[in-house]
């Protein structure tokens, strides 16, 4: 039997601010990011509508390393 080659996946980049303010400020780039993506969407200039999919995650990910560095400090 031969072998099956396997390509190797590309990782997924993690752009992950170091600090809370650095991440805040990337989540309002973001979210105004999100504003003009579903703006065109309803213009139906968005070539890309997975593009909204895309926007909600890296927000919600952004919010959720935010507040697990808020939780951090807490303790």
């Amino acid at each position: 039997m031969a072998k099956a080659k396997t390509t190797p996946k590309k990782a997924k980049e993690a752009v992950v601010p170091k600090t809370v303010d650095e991440m805040k400020k990337a989540l309002a780039d973001k979210q105004q990011e999100m504003l003009e993506t579903r703006r065109s969407h309803r213009a139906g200039e968005l070539v890309n509508p997975r593009a909204l999919t895309l926007g909600r995650r890296e927000i919600a990910r952004l919010k959720t390393a935010i507040r697990a560095d808020e939780l951090k400090g807490d303790k």
